[in-house]
């Protein structure tokens, strides 16, 4: 049978009283929903149905809008060996000629009850020993149907000995399968369960309630044994968002995070829960700790800002109904602020790699030519077509440039605010207005345009909405780095990586002149991408080619490098010989300014407000101190 935590069943027996008060009606019986995940490892799932219908045509859909993606990413192409039955009978089905999600079925005379089974061929968040299941891989419901007025009864199976991590409320248990108390459709697509063989439940900051719980799956037994300063950390973030946004919108918190090389990237965020996935050392060493650090600050935040607070044109009735980005320089580029704001309170990071990580994302940012003829707001409203992973030519494409955009002009929110009102308020008065209003449980308010501007009008009057859509809809050949230069810093270039750049290139194994001639490559001197604009692109270089030898060397970083700083206040170019396809061609590249890497200088006689930002709100348990 699957693992349950204390915690887990002290939920399943207070849960068993309230469910006697609780039993649906016939008229309002629940879709029973059991997903099998016994053949997790093989990567082949399946779930069985029951529907409650009435005789004639009905209608059933699958998710198509995934909330938090942002775009239609329901992943009906998966969905296999699908079979309705009756009263014993196979019945027929049709798909819809248009909507590809919708399938036909005529129901026969006497039939109050359609069972339906799927499998799901499952490409991502899976591995040999661990799983997480987004229910939107099964779920169907009637078409036209609000998800918050549909009764869901859900279960899951999984292999024998695997833990079982949600924020589902457990009711018990039979053999290898857990029952969950019933949930709106809203909720239970918003509601993962992690599982995994190698899987551990640690409670948190046990002084604060609502209860926050981490639950682990790991490839290996001793992935679970997390350092003792990622859980400080994380202890401590449950403080610091807690003061921060004065308030909690949900029954229970569970941060569910899979450590895997196998089962994907992941960052979903959900009301009472979050779907985290990094490697499998994504957390066990300083290097790789410091590039996964706001993960888990960023996720939590939007149970605030994304899950309660929702724009409206993101806060559609059903899973069928195309959502409207426009304002997610809001809902992920204040989340982006916010998170990495509470990844330093929290220890997550150091405040020195807080300014590394921010002086990186400025300056990529400000070397982005696509910002003059694409704004922000257009990177919002065309969210759903620009999650290419292909980089090249992603500086003239431009993509989810509201996450950055966001955190900048949040930045300059804060430090305006801050210097209105003579640093008496910052955005803390802000969110305390926004997403505060005491604690709730789990509920969508939705908000516009008008709102945010308002709300800001509260804490200080000022032209916001003004100074709004200036940043969001103006074209700029320049980041946005007033709220950097108001906190007492200024972008500059050195001739030395960051620390926190030597860990990305480290970590991915890539070489990078970007803000010098203009090129990201990889290891092997593939070129990922080249800056419009830069010298690389005078020297007519493009994606997919490859740098294949250096003045006359076998290319390599540091073969490049040396060139780089060699080439500085000369007249004499780069001599590179370039493979494009089956051509191989000598290009001169003529750069000449050496090495340049991002970072922060502090403006003497500048208040500090940048290093004021990101103190502590509370006690918070000191991370250097946990270790090893």
């Amino acid at each position: 049978m699957p693992m349950l935590s204390s915690a887990f069943m002290r939920r399943a027996v207070m849960m068993s009283a309230i469910l006697l008060a609780v039993r649906l009606s016939a008229a309002a019986a629940p879709i029973t929903i059991t997903a099998d995940l016994s053949e997790a490892p093989r990567k082949l799932w399946h779930a069985d149905l029951v529907i409650p219908v009435q005789p004639g045509e009905v209608t059933l859909t699958a998710v198509k809008w995934v909330p938090g993606n942002h775009r239609p990413t329901g992943p009906i192409q998966d969905l296999t060996g699908v079979a309705f039955r009756a009263n014993g009978q196979t019945l027929t089905w049709r798909r819809d000629d248009v909507d590809l999600y919708a399938f036909h079925i005529t129901v026969p005379a006497g039939v109050s009850t359609l069972e339906v089974h799927e499998d799901a061929i499952v490409t991502a968040r899976v591995s040999d020993k661990l799983a997480m299941l987004e229910w939107e891989k099964f779920l169907l419901y009637p078409v036209g149907t609000p998800a918050r007025e549909i009764q869901m009864q859900p279960s899951i199976k999984v292999p024998a000995g695997w833990g079982v991590g949600t924020a589902l409320t457990p009711t018990g248990t039979d053999g290898n399968t857990t029952h969950f108390a019933p949930v709106t459709l809203e909720m239970l697509e918003d509601s993962p369960v992690l599982t995994g063989r190698y899987f551990k439940e640690i409670p948190l900051a046990p002084d604060v309630t609502p209860k926050h719980f981490l639950d682990v799956a790991g490839d290996a037994p001793e992935d679970v044994d997390l350092r003792p300063q990622f859980v400080t950390a994380i202890n401590n973030l449950v403080h610091e968002a807690g003061a921060m946004y004065n308030s909690h919108h949900y029954n229970s918190y569970h941060f569910l995070l899979t450590l895997s090389d196998y089962a994907g990237g992941e960052g979903l965020e959900h009301h009472q829960s979050s779907d985290n996935g990094v490697g499998e050392k994504g957390y066990a060493d300083d290097e790789h700790a410091v590039l996964e650090a706001d993960l888990l600050p960023h996720e939590f935040t939007h149970s605030w800002n994304g899950k309660y607070r929702r724009p409206a044109g993101l806060a559609t009735p059903d899973y069928a109904t195309p959502m409207q980005g426009k304002l997610l320089w809001v809902y992920e580029g204040m989340t982006e602020y916010l998170g990495d704001v509470l990844a330093a309170r929290s220890g997550f990071r150091t405040p020195e790699q807080y300014r590394e990580d921010l002086a990186y994302t400025a300056a990529n940012l400000d070397d982005r030519p696509g910002r003059t003829w694409r704004n922000t707001e257009d990177t919002a409203v065309a969210a759903s077509i620009l999650r290419s992973g292909n980089p090249a030519w992603s500086n003239w494409r431009r993509g989810q440039d509201y996450y950055q955009e966001g955190e900048l002009l949040w930045l300059d929110a804060d430090t305006t605010i801050r210097q209105l009102t003579h640093n008496k308020k910052s955005l803390h008065d802000f969110l305390v207005l926004f997403v505060g209003k005491g604690d709730t449980g789990p509920m969508v308010v939705p908000y516009t345009f008008d709102d945010v501007a308002n709300t800001l009008n509260e804490v200080v009057p000022y032209d916001w909405a003004g100074f709004l859509r200036e940043r969001v809809t103006t074209l700029n050949p320049h980041a946005n780095l007033a709220g950097i230069e108001h906190g007492g810093y200024k972008l500059i270039y050195t001739d030395t990586p960051s620390g926190y750049e030597r860990a990305l290139l480290s970590v991915s194994g890539n070489f990078d002149a970007w803000f010098s001639a203009g090129l990201h490559m990889k290891r092997d001197g593939s070129i990922a991408d080249v800056r419009v604009y830069s010298a690389a692109d005078e020297a007519k270089l493009a994606p997919g080619e490859r740098v294949i030898a250096v003045n006359g060397r076998i290319f390599s970083g540091d073969i490049f490098r040396d060139a780089l700083k060699h080439a500085k206040g000369s007249q004499e170019p780069i001599h590179l010989i370039v493979q494009s396809d089956t051509y191989i061609y000598p290009i001169d590249l003529n750069y000449h300014e050496g090495e340049k890497y991002p970072a922060l200088q502090r403006v003497e006689g500048t208040p500090a407000v940048l290093d004021d930002i990101i103190k502590p709100m509370t006690a918070v348990q000191p991370v250097s101190a946990a270790k090893k």
